[in-house]
Order: structure tokens, then C-alpha cells, then sequence
């Protein structure tokens, strides 16, 4: 989420850590482990904090099961770690006009609700 944010590409992230795309690519989809110096190496590329990336991960003992319902917040992540999510966010925030932005939200609440008739 946070490479996209930033607008690099998987092939610039690679680079800087001297790994390939692909390898960038594994470690983002799970497949692959991020050991805590790459995870250090990442943080300061992407010029974050390493604890941003902890942010709102599940914490051991906190009482919710592997069934609990997961976070509120779980839905953004998702949102924001699609192209349309990372390029609709930087785009509606740079509207400054707080009844224009509005207008948009209830837009796009409309239309989902039509898809979802649709279903």
C-alpha cells in the first residue's frame, strides 16, 4: 500500500533493495517471509516508520479468536492496495471544495447501492 502511495513501482522497490520485481512481488502477496532487516531496508525506502507497517495487526491474547470478525478498518487496506484505491484517494483528497467531496461520496454510495441490487 504504502509503495503505491508513494507511486514506485514494484520494479524501483526491487532495485533500491537489490532484488528483484518478482521477489518484491512474493513478499507482498505473502508468498515470502520480510525478515526484520528487509523490513528495515523497505521502511526506510519507502520513507516510513517500521512500526507502520504493524499498524492495526492483530495483537496475540487481546481475546479475539480465528473466528472473530476482522478489523473495521481491514476494508481499507483492502481498498488501498489496489491501483484504483491508491489513484481514487490521492485524487479525491487533492479536491478542496468539502461540498464537491461530498457530492462524490454520495455518488459513489448511490452506485454501489445499485450494484448491489444488481447481485
Amino acid at each position: 500500500m504504502q509503495r503505491m502511495l508513494v507511486g514506485m513501482s514494484q520494479e524501483k522497490l526491487g532495485e533500491a533493495l537489490s532484488l528483484t520485481f518478482q521477489q518484491v512481488q512474493k513478499y507482498e502477496k505473502g508468498t515470502n517471509r520480510i525478515g526484520a532487516s528487509r523490513l528495515q531496508q523497505i521502511s526506510q525506502v519507502l520513507g516510513v516508520p517500521v512500526d507502520f507497517f504493524f499498524t492495526d495487526a492483530p495483537v496475540p491474547g487481546n481475546g479475539a479468536g480465528g473466528f472473530a470478525e476482522a478489523s473495521s478498518t481491514a476494508y481499507v487496506a483492502d481498498f488501498l492496495s489496489t491501483s484504483e484505491g491508491v489513484q481514487l484517494t490521492k485524487s479525491f483528497v487533492r479536491i478542496r471544495d468539502p461540498k464537491v467531496r461530498r457530492r462524490i461520496v454520495d455518488l459513489v454510495t448511490a452506485l454501489a447501492g445499485e450494484e448491489q441490487e444488481a447481485e
